[in-house]
């Protein structure tokens, strides 16, 4: 079934994200991961069949490749999860995922390794990005010099916004920052790598971190197509906006609209609807080797 929202009368919900709905279990967290999709911080009321899935199963894909450093990933398969939600098995199977309890960190933590979306429009207005001086003669979609850790502030509703090492070092304090700096890149550079081998470039992500039982882990989705920008690796080309397997598709079909990207936003077109869920399943399906249609 395709979901756009999801309720479990008796299952406190504790939050509605973008995409997921997040409720508690008492000692833990059920996490679901719906059909819904954003774009420019604004939520379309158009679903994209399997998205939710891919979502859950790329990110727990991703937390078992990525494993030296902690996450709050408990358990995705049904059978284990506790018995008050089998009654809701048709909204669940497959797109959920039970975690551990954190506080999270109020700081997104983005990775970057090519020239692309905000970093973009930063370097061409400065030669900057997140204020990291770069090499002259950079082209969109270049491949930069080393790994950036570029970090923003968590937003609810609007624009997360882009903010100074300074400033999250001020946020967090030193010895926090420098270590959700370092995970960021070695995750970042260890999941670029995994996914390289499948054809995959990942020209940036985000991560975000929380802090349970005293220690700093990792949180939310991981390496998915919502969170990061993946390029087919045979067709990238400095100077040139490689097509995507993430929202980008998206995006970019919205950015022929008369629209002000303000809410509500447009539906999607059933064209544009089928062609970004074939890219999300393609993306999972190359990196993960595990077909969509068998979960």
């Amino acid at each position: 079934m395709t979901l756009l929202e999801c309720n479990l009368p008796g299952i406190k919900k504790l939050r509605s994200g973008k995409v997921r709905e997040v409720f508690d279990l008492g000692d833990c967290l059920l996490i679901v991961a719906t059909d819904r999709i954003s774009a420019f911080d604004c939520i379309l009321p158009t679903p994209i069949p399997r998205k939710g899935e891919v979502l859950t199963r790329m990110s727990v894909y991703w937390y078992g490749v990525l494993d030296f450093v902690p996450n709050h990933f408990i358990t995705d398969r049904f059978e284990a999860f506790p018995e008050v939600l089998k009654p809701f098995e048709e909204q669940l199977r497959g797109r959920s995922m039970i975690v551990r309890k954190a506080s999270p960190l109020p700081v997104e933590c983005v990775a970057r390794g090519y020239l692309a979306g905000s970093g973009w429009k930063e370097y061409q207005a400065t030669g900057m990005v997140g204020g990291h001086a770069m090499p002259a003669g950079l082209e969109l979609a270049s491949r930069l010099p080393e790994t950036l850790f570029t970090p923003a502030t968590k937003a609810e509703t609007g624009h997360d916004e882009n903010i100074t090492w300074k400033q999250c070092r001020a946020i967090l304090g030193d010895e926090l920052a420098h270590q959700v700096r370092k995970q960021t890149v070695d995750l970042y550079e260890h999941g670029a790598a995994q996914a390289a081998r499948a054809g995959i470039l990942i020209a940036d992500t985000k991560f975000e971190f929380g802090i349970a039982d005293g220690e700093t882990i990792m949180i939310d989705e991981c390496l998915t197509p919502d969170s990061s920008r993946f390029w087919p690796a045979d067709v990238w080309k400095p100077g040139t906006n490689p097509p995507s397997f993430d929202k980008q598709f998206v995006r970019d079909y919205l950015e022929t609209l008369d629209w002000d990207k303000t809410d509500p936003a447009p539906a999607l077109p059933e064209e544009i609807v089928l062609k970004t869920s074939q890219k999300y399943i393609e993306a999972c399906e190359n990196l993960t080797g595990i077909k969509i249609g068998t979960l």
